[in-house]
C-alpha cells in the first residue's frame, strides 16, 4: 500500500531507541534476539542510528547491557550508527565505559554513539545493588563526562589531573559520538555546558518540558572541537499501521503497559485482545484518554504528518522513534512504513 504525504521535511533523518520490550508468554531472551533483527531491518530501510537502553529489575524492559547488545548488532550490520541511550554512567566507573566503547569503535569505527544519562534506570534498592559503594554519585556525574570526553577522544586529560596518565584503550583514528541525555533542564544545561549533542526523553515525560530544555541547550551551548553548533534530537513514541484502525488495535499492547506503570506495576506487554478484554476502573479511564490524546499512532500518512509537525515546532532535522508491539510484526511494519513515508535512503 502506497503511503500518501504532503510537505515532508525533505531532509528529516529518522532513528531508533529499542527498549528490548518483553512480551507475555516469551521468554525474555527472545526480545534481546527480536531487537537483533530489528536492527538488521532498520539499518536496510536507511535509519540514521540504533540505539539501546539500559534498565535493570524490570519485569518489561530486559535490555540490561547495552554495550554487550552493541556489540552484536555493530558486528551484524553495515552502515547504521549504534548507540546506548544510555549508559546510565553512576553506576560505573568512567574509565570502564570509556574502554568499552573503544573497544565498540574497533569493532564498528565511525558508526558508534556513546549516549550517557545520570537517571538509575531502575528503582533504588536494584541501583545499590548495581553499585554499592555510591558515594553520592551523581554529584561526580559531570566530572564523569569530562573524563569521558577525554577518553573517548583519545586526548590526554588537563594538566593536574590524577588520571592524566591513564589511556583508554583500544585507540584509533575514530571516535565514539557523546551524547547528553535527559528529560529535564539539567542534562540539558550540561550538555550545553561540554558542547555537545543532546537527547530529550520526549516518550518518557509524554512532551512536558521540551521546549524548555531545547531552549536551554541552544541558549547556553559552548561550542566545541567537534560540535561547533549545538545538535539535537527528540525520543518520541511512535506507531504506524496500514490503517488507522490496526494502529489503533495495536496500541492497546502499550496503552495497558502504560497504565500499569503509573501504579507500579510493570510486566511483559499483553496481547491486544487481552488488554482490550479488560474493563478499564474510572483512574485507569483517566490515564487512557490522557495517553490517547497524546499518542502519535494511526496510518503511515497521520503519524508522518504528526512527526513532522512536531519536528518544525522543536527546529529538529532528526527524530528518534521508539516503538512497542506485543508481536514483532507489527513494530517491524510500522518502522517499514515510517522510512517510506520520509523517504529514507535505503541499503543499495
Amino acid at each position: 500500500m502506497a503511503v500518501v504525504t504532503t510537505n515532508l521535511h525533505s531532509n528529516m533523518k529518522l532513528s531508533v531507541l529499542d527498549q528490548s520490550s518483553a512480551s507475555k508468554g516469551k521468554t525474555q531472551d527472545v526480545a534481546i534476539r527480536e531487537t537483533l533483527a530489528l536492527a538488521r531491518h532498520c539499518d536496510a530501510l536507511g535509519y540514521s542510528r540504533y540505539w539501546v537502553s539500559e534498565h535493570h529489575n524490570s519485569g518489561n524492559i530486559v535490555g540490561t547491557a547495552p554495550e554487550v547488545l552493541m556489540a552484536a548488532i555493530a558486528a551484524t550490520t553495515q552502515r547504521i550508527r549504534v548507540g546506548s541511550a544510555g549508559i546510565m554512567l553512576p553506576h560505573y566507573s568512567a574509565l570502564k565505559v570509556a574502554e568499552q566503547f573503544r573497544v565498540l569503535e574497533a569493532i564498528a569505527p565511525g558508526r558508534i554513539d556513546m549516549g550517557v544519562g545520570r537517571a538509575p534506570g531502575s528503582d533504588q534498592l536494584t541501583a545499590r545493588a548495581l553499585n554499592p559503594h555510591p558515594d553520592n554519585v551523581e554529584d561526580h556525574f559531570p566530572r564523569q563526562v569530562q573524563e569521558l570526553q577525554y577518553w573517548v577522544s583519545g586526548t590526554t586529560l588537563p594538566e593536574g589531573h590524577p588520571f592524566r596518565r591513564v589511556v583508554a584503550s583500544p585507540t584509533g583514528p575514530t571516535t565514539p559520538d557523546l551524547w547528553m541525555l535527559g528529560s529535564s533542564d539539567y542534562g540539558a544545561q550540561l550538555a550545553g555546558y561540554f558542547g555537545l549533542p543532546y537527547a530529550f526523553a520526549y516518550f518518557f515525560a509524554e512532551g512536558v518540558g521540551v521546549e524548555q530544555a531545547l531552549d536551554l541547550y541552544r541558549k547556553n551551548f559552548r561550542p566545541s572541537a567537534l560540535y561547533p553548533k549545538p545538535k539535537a534530537t527528540i525520543c518520541v513514541w511512535a506507531l504506524a499501521a496500514d490503517t488507522d484502525e490496526e494502529a489503533q488495535w495495536q496500541f492497546k499492547s502499550r496503552e495497558r503497559s502504560s497504565i500499569d506503570r503509573d501504579f507500579g506495576i510493570r510486566l511483559p506487554l499483553i496481547p491486544p485482545e487481552e488488554a482490550a478484554a479488560r474493563v478499564l476502573n474510572p483512574a485507569e479511564q483517566a490515564i487512557s484518554e490522557r495517553l490517547r490524546r497524546k499518542a502519535i499512532i494511526g496510518s503511515a500518512a497521520t503519524v508522518a504528518e504528526k512527526l513532522n509537525d512536531l519536528a518544525k515546532k522543536l527546529d529538529l532535522d532528526e527524530l528518534v522513534i521508539v516503538t512497542w508491539t506485543y508481536d514483532p510484526e507489527p513494530r517491524r511494519r510500522s518502522y517499514e512504513l515510517l522510512a517510506e513515508a520520509f523517504s529514507l535512503p535505503k541499503a543499495g
